[in-house]
Order: C-alpha cells, then structure tokens, then sequence
C-alpha cells in the first residue's frame, strides 16, 4: 500500500467491484442486509492502512446504495477505528465485536448511531449462569438505547450448543418486551 499506492488502489478498486458484484447477486432474489468488513484493522493496523480500508468500505456501500438494503458495517478489532467506519456510508449502522462494550462504542460514535452486538461468541460455550450474566451485562450496557440490534460479537463458534442460542434469544426478548 505505502510503497506502490498506484498498484494498492489499483487493486482496492478492483476489490470493491468484485464485492458490489457479489452483493449485487445475493441482493437480487430478494432485499436483506448487506454488511462490508472492516476486519482485522484495528489498533494494531497503521492509520493509513485503517483508513484506506474505510474508504474502500465507502466504494462498496456507495455501489449497493441503490437496491434499499440496509448496510451496516462491522468489523474485528477495530474498536479504535468506530469513528472512521462511521463515515464509510452504512446507512443502518455499525457492528461492534465484543472487545469494546456498547457504552464506551456510544461514547465514541455519540447516541444517534445504531450499534450492532456483541456478545463474545466463546461466552455462548460457558455453563448457563455465566451466559445468561453477560448478555444482560451487554443489555444493561445498551442503557435501554432503541438504536441496538443485539448479536455476536463475531459469528457463533461451530461448537457452540444451539440450546444456548436459544437461551439468549429468549433472554433479549423478554428483556425487549420490559423484562
């Protein structure tokens, strides 16, 4: 990227076609979300290259703006990096993973933005009382904010019992509902 800029965006143009291609081809039986990753660009990755990736986040969401499917954008390990995601155009909101609680994500990004997660995925392999205390710590954490779409904080681990997932699906329900 720093050494042949020329060569970089060269291939992030290229890279950014392909994905609008790709989106464009599951969006076309019928409208759902659309996500671009920031991933694995977090406090470790140089400024420039966090930016860069923003940007061509930002080509992405531009080139899928057109279908009304909602774009939100996540990303691993980019706690630091909220505020740049924030401008690369997804409209819906940003995914936060679960090394960043949703009160410090809010703090960052301000109340209006929509915040997506994060629940860390291997809490899901632990006994039943430690799951069900820390999806209600990310709930509590929320603050009760109507701009909150609670999930994973990065997918569910293949060993991950589905009973599990049905005990936290249950929790933010009842805890959606005034529980």
């Amino acid at each position: 990227m720093l050494g042949d800029p020329a060569l970089w965006n060269d291939l992030m143009e290229r890279l950014v076609d392909m994905a609008i291609t790709s989106l464009r081809s599951q969006i076309a039986p019928g409208p759902r979300p659309s996500s671009s990753s920031t991933a694995g660009l977090g406090p470790s990755a140089p400024r420039s290259t966090s930016a860069a990736s923003c940007l061509t986040a930002r080509g992405v969401f531009e080139g899928v703006a057109d279908t009304c499917v909602p774009r939100i954008h996540f990303g691993v390990g980019t706690g630091e990096i909220l505020p740049l995601m924030a401008k690369a155009g997804a409209d819906v909101g940003l995914g936060v993973d679960w090394r960043v609680p949703l009160d410090e994500a809010r703090r960052r990004l301000g109340p209006d933005t929509i915040l997506q997660g994060n629940l860390d995925p291997a809490v899901c392999l632990g006994p039943p009382e430690v799951v069900e205390a820390e999806v209600a710590d990310v709930l509590s954490r929320n603050g009760r904010h109507p701009g909150h779409v609670f999930n994973l904080g990065h997918g569910v681990l293949p060993e991950t019992n589905p009973a599990v997932l049905e005990q936290v699906v249950a929790q933010v329900h009842a805890y959606s509902i005034g529980g």
